[in-house]
Parts: C-alpha cells; sequence; structure tokens
C-alpha cells in the first residue's frame, strides 16, 4: 500500500491555514547518525534501557518538532493535553502518576497551558490543598486537531510493521513497564552488569 502524504489528507489547521511543510532538522539527522555509529563501537549500544531511551527520545524528538512548529506545544504539554482529553479533570499529582514525568516538568506545562487558555483550574472537592486541571473548550478543540496527526504519524512510523507485530511491540512494552514496578534495585549487583 502506498504511503499517503500527511498533508494531503489532513492539509490545513482548522481555521483554514495550510500546514507547514517539515523537514527533519540537522540536529536529529546528526543524533541518528551517530546511534549509527554507536551501534558499530560501543558496548552501551546493547544495553537494552539505553536503546528504549534513545529510541523514545529520537521518536519524540522528531513529533515534538510538528508540535512545537504547527502548534506551539512542547510534549510535556502536548502529554499532559493528551492526557486530560482522554481521562478528563485531573489533578498534578494524578497527571505526573500517568504521565510518569516529573513534578516539575508537569507543573511548568500546565502553567504554560494556563496561560495560554488551554487548561484551567479548579478546586478540587474531594481536596481542598489541591487543583483539578481541565482543558478549556479552546484546549479541547487544539487537543481535536492534534490527534489526527498523531494517529498519522503513528502510522508511518509503523507502516513497515504488520498488525501483529505493532500488537507484540505494544504487548512487549507493557511487560517492559510492568518489570520495572517490581525492579528491586537492593537486589542488584553491579559487578553482574560488566560496569566498573
Amino acid at each position: 500500500m502506498p504511503q499517503q502524504d500527511i498533508h494531503s489528507k489532513h492539509s490545513a489547521y482548522s481555521d483554514g491555514r495550510p500546514w507547514p511543510r517539515v523537514a527533519p532538522t540537522l540536529a536529529l539527522v546528526n543524533a541518528l547518525e551517530q546511534i549509527g555509529d554507536m551501534n558499530r563501537t560501543t558496548p552501551l549500544s546493547e544495553f537494552l534501557p539505553y536503546q528504549l531511551s534513545i529510541t523514545s527520545n529520537v521518536v519524540s524528538g522528531r513529533i515534538a518538532q510538528e508540535y512545537r512548529q504547527r502548534f506551539g506545544l512542547s510534549v510535556p504539554e502536548w502529554r499532559i493535553m493528551a492526557v486530560l482529553g482522554d481521562a478528563g479533570p485531573l489533578t498534578q499529582r494524578e497527571l505526573t502518576r500517568l504521565t510518569y514525568m516529573d513534578k516539575v516538568a508537569v507543573n511548568r506545562a500546565c502553567r504554560v497551558l494556563e496561560e495560554r487558555k488551554l487548561a484551567y483550574r479548579r478546586p478540587n472537592e474531594q481536596d481542598g490543598r489541591s487543583h483539578h486541571l481541565e482543558l478549556t473548550e479552546e484546549g479541547q478543540r487544539m487537543r481535536d486537531e492534534i490527534m489526527p496527526l498523531a494517529l498519522e504519524m503513528e502510522r508511518r512510523l509503523f507502516s513497515s510493521f504488520t498488525r501483529e507485530e505493532v500488537e507484540q511491540f505494544r504487548s512487549l512494552l507493557e511487560r517492559v513497564k510492568g518489570e520495572v514496578k517490581d525492579l528491586d534495585a537492593d537486589d542488584i549487583d553491579s559487578g553482574n552488569f560488566g560496569v566498573g
């Protein structure tokens, strides 16, 4: 199946302005080349947590380019919007837990979203010490505009994978995440990892 240009299906903002065409930045190209070089020469390249981190950074960096250029959003700001859009109003503590971001990054992202009138705080009726953050109508509109772009980028990223491979990949990622929760660092002897 030929790949469809994202601009042919979703080619404009909701107000009719065309989306800018985006080329990979030199920094992203250099990072990919360095990863390729490291894969040939460095044992670290075989360390799976490192590979997960690097892959996540490369994918997030590429996607962040789109959100930043088209919508002026950082990755943390988009993550907060996406989670609020899925889950509804949440406290910052809940957002920290659900996004796996540190609380400073969550606080900063929430503040920016409020300043841009994409989200607002309202008192938490169950706990007077905290507030719920919720998307405004404009925030919900922007999230709804971004979601097709995010899904198209996901489709293109995994277009060479079969449906079964994608589902297996999702399953393996969930298993890794579960194992991390159960990992007891006190039982780890660093001598077993060849580091030192």
